[in-house]
């Protein structure tokens, strides 16, 4: 548990995966591993209609990528790598065949945000502020990039790339197309998840994969964009800047 889990459970046709991590639910490569993993198994499960993808806890849904684990990447083929990890979740999500609807129940920072707005429907609480802090640490969004332009086009996600600093409220990322629903407590949340994945899963299975496939059409490079923005990510983090601004989170 002190390591952290990724979990699956299959009940009434919805497979939901959970991932958890005593550090804010921030993702190291291994979990990334695993997440991608389960995120294909359910996809592949002919048993399986719908995917929920949700994170344990009560105040962070994902503080994004694993600052001890950047801090000890020092080459440009670990730092690949890593970041390469949460280029496949995004894949795996866009891939699998199967709609992924997101529980986003707190603060989603970085890496996830991308994890958001990956998901073909994603609902939150109203406590679910949104960062992307890449450029804080001498690094930028490149990796999620593609995945949260998508979603909430060009001009809000330069907002949040630039404004690094900033958190971006639930109902600001409602008004820009991140989540559908922001939510006043996450009970309210978690009532209406199970109403709407329930009405979902009775729907035409071949309808169903139908959407899920124009939704993501003209996304068939991803594989080589990602790999690419995960080597740029992976040589910058390198850097002196870099460096030092994780050292300096981590002290603090």
């Amino acid at each position: 548990m002190s390591q952290g889990y990724v979990k699956s459970e299959t009940r009434d046709r919805i497979t939901t995966i959970e991932f958890y991590h005593p550090a804010q639910n921030s993702l190291p490569g291994d979990l990334l591993t695993e997440l991608t993993t389960a995120i294909y198994a359910a996809g592949k499960d002919p048993a399986v209609l719908l995917i929920v993808l949700r994170s344990a806890g009560d105040r962070t849904f994902c503080a994004g990528a694993s600052f001890t684990e950047l801090a000890s990447i020092a080459d440009e083929e670990s730092g690949l790598r890593f970041f390469s990890g949460f280029a496949n979740v995004i894949n795996a999500i866009r891939t699998c065949g199967k709609l992924v609807i997101g529980r986003v129940h707190g603060k989603a920072v970085g890496g996830g945000v991308g994890l958001a707005a990956a998901c073909d429907y994603c609902m939150a609480s109203k406590y679910a502020t949104v960062r992307l802090s890449e450029l804080a640490v001498g690094i930028g969004p490149f990796v999620i990039g593609p995945a949260v332009e998508r979603k909430i086009g060009l001009s809000a996600f330069s907002q949040m790339a630039i404004n690094a600093g900033e958190w971006q409220t639930a109902e600001w990322a409602k008004q820009k197309g991140l989540f559908t629903e922001a939510f006043e407590t996450i009970e309210q949340l978690d009532a209406y998840i199970t109403h709407f994945t329930a009405e979902l899963v009775t729907k035409n299975p071949e309808a169903l994969s139908g959407l899920k496939r124009i939704f993501w059409e003209g996304t068939g490079h991803w594989d080589t964009l990602l790999e690419a923005r995960a080597a740029l990510s992976g040589k910058l983090i390198l850097s002196d800047f870099a460096k030092n601004a994780i050292q300096s989170f981590l002290k603090a």
